[in-house]
């Protein structure tokens, strides 16, 4: 690749909501509960412009947002922490990604304040 037509490439996607399985209080474990996941994929040096307009020849943005869905809503979990590693490492096996940041915040679990926990794993 030509250094003077590569950039540092990162795919974001923010405030995902759905809901979600997961926590330790009594209601928790019986109904799901609104989440937000904010996620951040390091993609490292890329050229400027795909070599051709082609889906398949990029990290499609569509299976990501899927991918995030369904490990957050595959089972039960009970702590934020467990959610998120395993959101983090499924992410990092996407291939091209070097990187992962992740957030995922309980919107509703108190009337006064959102609770989130982040994560950051691989290269940045």
């Amino acid at each position: 690749m030509n250094s003077a037509a590569v950039g540092s490439q990162t795919l974001n996607l923010t405030g995902l909501r759905f809901d979600a399985n997961l926590g330790i209080l009594a209601h928790e474990k019986t109904s799901p509960q609104p989440i937000q996941v904010d996620a951040e994929l390091n993609l490292g040096p890329q050229a400027l412009r795909p070599k051709d307009d082609d889906i398949g020849h990029v990290l499609d943005y569509r299976k990501v947002r899927q991918i995030i869905i369904d490990e957050c809503t595959a089972e039960h979990v009970n702590l934020l922490e467990s959610l998120i590693g395993k959101l983090a490492q499924r992410l990092m096996l996407l291939p091209g990604v070097r990187g992962v940041r992740v957030k995922i915040a309980k919107l509703e679990i108190f009337d006064d304040c959102e609770v989130a926990i982040r994560i950051e794993t691989g290269q940045w």
